[in-house]
């Protein structure tokens, strides 16, 4: 990419986004729809999908009702499912990328490594780990939060000798049969999978950090007649979303994750009911119950993990690990259990953002220092001293909502920023640090409001507490927190008077 901006009746950007999941292919796809079509994508791996494309494990599936977890702009109205499974997802995905154009801008097995900000030109200076350099007026960040699968550091983990690998990178070729097979982790993906599994092993041995609250998930099929009435009346599709998005809203984000409300408290003995109808063993009763307050980790789906786990061949160990050997877990309490196959359910590097890529902004800073003490920025987009950088699905953008919904706030708000850039012939804008300072003081003062902050361990938080994943506000707020740029936010760069 040359690094020149073009003048012609409409200044042309030259634009870098990275990564080809939900959150690049929402920006490729809005960026095109208001005319900027000189953007690349550069994707690390030989196809597009991101999470989906990684995530295969048996029975992987979102827990936001398909309809709503869409992009606004391109309702599907055939899902199969209520809750879509990771090949619709998937290919839902490649149909918008086909559908738009998309793919023609997407370099594939690249992966960026390096981004330096060179000041006087107003441009990013890239690198790839193929030592191919790069240069942009604009880079977007689509990496998202959960692209990174976290390995536990346990002692002897490099001396198993039979089969291990984590959950979003699982070994599709590899038989499961007659397995003796232990999950470390009892996450949204391990409750997921663990079900189907458990039909063909010999043997699975289920360790257990802490218990999770779990409510049924209200899961079917579409019928022929509905996919009828959503193609034949397109506004129904629309009033079904809108129906889905406010349940969400008001009973989990307005209600449930309130600390101390008594939604919350009806909430968790509404699941604590389901729990003991399920679970007929008092001692497992007593294993399976959230020492937390509900809310304070996410919140899990299931019709079968209770069921599954009273198997005669499923075991629940809630001692922790203490060490891996070489054919078995060893548990604190020193008892051992001999297996062949090691699946680690144990999540990504969520609060690490970026962390792959180092990139250098105004002054040499070096964004990894500035987030030592944690991850922020403004409204999860833009960081102070990283001119022209900008993040889709950054820190504190996750929601219990759609998170589709979030990034679509995000895309529109960068291609108003895009818009100011060209109005008003900028080199570069970059984001006031007290803006963004009072911006993050705010948002920590709501989220100390939430159940987040409970006593809990959560991806939402680092270890010193900080909540850098989440939006502790309602998402109509957030739509309207990003409704547009204001050149007031910033320190903008004339490119004349440089």
């Amino acid at each position: 990419m040359n690094n020149q901006v073009y003048h012609s009746s409409e200044q042309k950007l030259e634009i870098a986004i990275i990564g080809a999941g939900i959150s690049g292919l929402c920006m490729a796809i809005n960026l095109k729809k208001v005319g900027i079509n000189s953007f690349k994508i550069f994707e690390k791996a030989d196809s597009l999908g991101g999470t989906w494309r990684d995530n295969t494990y048996p029975g992987a599936g979102c827990d936001v009702p398909s309809f709503l977890y869409s992009f606004s702009f391109e309702l599907k109205y055939n899902w199969t499912l209520n809750y879509p499974k990771q090949p619709e997802i998937l290919q839902y995905l490649e149909y918008c990328a086909e559908k738009y154009g998309i793919k023609q801008h997407i370099q594939f097995n690249t992966e960026i490594i390096t981004a330096i900000f060179e000041h006087e030109q107003g441009v990013w200076s890239i690198h790839t780990r193929t030592n191919e350099k790069l240069q942009a007026n604009i880079l977007i960040s689509g990496c998202g939060q959960l692209n990174r699968p976290k390995i536990p550091d346990i002692d002897g983990i490099n001396t198993f000798q039979g089969t291990q690998f984590h959950s979003a990178r699982w070994k599709n070729q590899y038989n499961l049969s007659g397995k003796t097979v232990a999950v470390i982790g009892t996450g949204a993906s391990a409750i997921q999978f663990i079900p189907l599994i458990a039909k063909e092993v010999k043997k699975l041995f289920i360790f257990q950090s802490s218990a999770n609250w779990i409510l049924n998930k209200q899961d079917h099929k579409f019928t022929e007649f509905q996919h009828w009435i959503f193609k034949t009346f397109p506004f129904t599709v629309n009033l079904y979303r809108l129906w889905i998005y406010l349940t969400l809203e008001f009973l989990l984000v307005n209600g449930v994750l309130q600390k101390d409300g008594i939604t919350g408290k009806f909430f968790a003995a509404y699941l604590s009911r389901q729990r003991h109808q399920k679970v007929k063993q008092a001692a497992l009763q007593s294993v399976l119950e959230p020492n937390f307050q509900v809310g304070c980790k996410r919140v899990l789906l299931s019709n079968d993990y209770y069921e599954t786990l009273q198997q005669p061949n499923v075991e629940v160990i809630s001692s922790r690990v203490k060490a891996i050997c070489t054919n078995s877990v060893l548990t604190q309490n020193d008892q051992k259990y001999r297996i062949d196959t090691l699946i680690f359910a144990t999540g990504f590097h969520a609060t690490n953002f970026l962390s792959s890529i180092k990139i250098i902004g105004l002054n040499n800073q070096l964004l990894e220092d500035k987030w030592k003490d944690g991850a922020e920025a403004y409204k999860g987009i833009l960081i102070s001293g990283f001119p022209n950088l900008f993040m889709l699905y950054g820190p504190n953008t996750n929601t219990s909502n759609s998170i589709i919904f979030m990034i679509e706030c995000q895309v529109r708000y960068i291609i108003s920023c895009i818009r100011l850039i060209q109005r008003k012939s900028l080199l570069y804008l970059d984001v006031k640090p007290s803006k963004q300072s009072l911006f993050n003081q705010k948002l920590q003062v709501d989220a100390a409001k939430t159940v987040w902050s409970s006593n809990c361990t959560n991806w939402y938080k680092t270890d010193k507490g900080k909540i850098v994943n989440n939006w502790p506000q309602s998402t109509l707020c957030y739509l309207l927190t990003t409704f547009g740029a204001n050149s007031n936010d910033f320190y903008c760069l004339d490119k004349n008077k440089k």
